[in-house]
């Protein structure tokens, strides 16, 4: 019986990985869309875009070196101020990174970016404007 692939590996492993995160990060610097997002950041990008590979990597099923180090994605981002409109951001930046990403199977993107857009919705920890949300975002009462 053949082992089934990993998501990590369906993707296309660490390429496909880092591909989606440069995108992400370049949207995100380049597009005014995402100035909410990006303040949240700091001026050089290298670190955020590091953490976010080895993150994804370990999160498909890939290397976990991510995990070993002990860090939590929730408990990492809790010091900083994302209402609803960042998170929004996130997730449409994130949708659109794996979209553009050539060779990932369309299947498989839409549920990475919709499983991430629940992980982005997670992090709301300020008030915002449920209105702006992206609508997979929606606040639902």
């Amino acid at each position: 019986m053949e082992k089934a692939q990993t998501p990590f590996e369906r993707l296309g492993g660490n390429a496909a990985v880092a591909g989606i995160v440069d995108r992400f990060y370049a949207l995100m610097d380049s597009d005014p869309a995402y100035a909410d997002l990006r303040a949240l950041h700091a001026a050089d990008l290298s670190s955020a875009s590091h953490g976010l590979k080895l993150f994804l990597n370990a999160w498909l099923g890939g290397p976990r070196d991510w995990f070993e180090r002990g860090l939590c994605v929730m408990s990492l981002h809790r010091r900083f101020p994302i209402p609803v409109e960042v998170a929004a951001q996130w997730a449409d930046a994130m949708a659109r990174a794996i979209a553009g990403q050539p060779g990932v199977d369309r299947e498989l993107g839409q549920a990475m970016a919709e499983r991430l857009g629940h992980m982005a919705q997670a992090m709301i920890n300020r008030e915002g404007d449920p209105r702006n949300a992206a609508p997979h975002l929606a606040v639902v009462d």
